[in-house]
């Protein structure tokens, strides 16, 4: 019997990481903090996204403060959009709180839109 071993994917372009980046942003910019008014990708939540050359995707992701109230929902908020993307095989999303989230993170639209300026 032959061994069948699965082929490693072919290395992903960078046209072809781009646009699966632009479609990333996109889909985390469509999830937001129930308590605040911004999406979680201007918030600065979003520490980490790996993409592989498979189209799996591991994201690092932290919460405006470790109680918060939807901490066990929202990283299954993140999982959903991003696989919304047709060619996304895996979707792992992680909570990680080192560092500690502050609003040096967030971004200057998020920082307008909350009036911190």
């Amino acid at each position: 019997m032959d061994d069948l071993t699965s082929q490693p994917a072919a290395p992903l372009s960078q046209d072809e990481l781009n646009r699966l980046t632009d479609l990333l942003i996109e889909k985390l910019k469509s999830v937001f903090d129930p308590e605040i008014p911004v999406d979680i990708y201007e918030l600065g939540l979003i520490y980490k996204v790996d993409v592989s050359d498979e189209k799996d995707v591991a994201i690092d992701m932290t919460l405006t403060a470790p109680g918060c109230p939807v901490a066990g929902e929202m990283p299954g908020w993140v999982e959903t959009a991003v696989r919304e993307i047709p060619e996304i095989r895996n979707v792992k999303v992680d909570l990680v709180f080192d560092p500690p989230w502050d609003s040096t993170r967030m971004s200057d639209e998020a920082k307008l839109q909350l009036n911190m300026f």
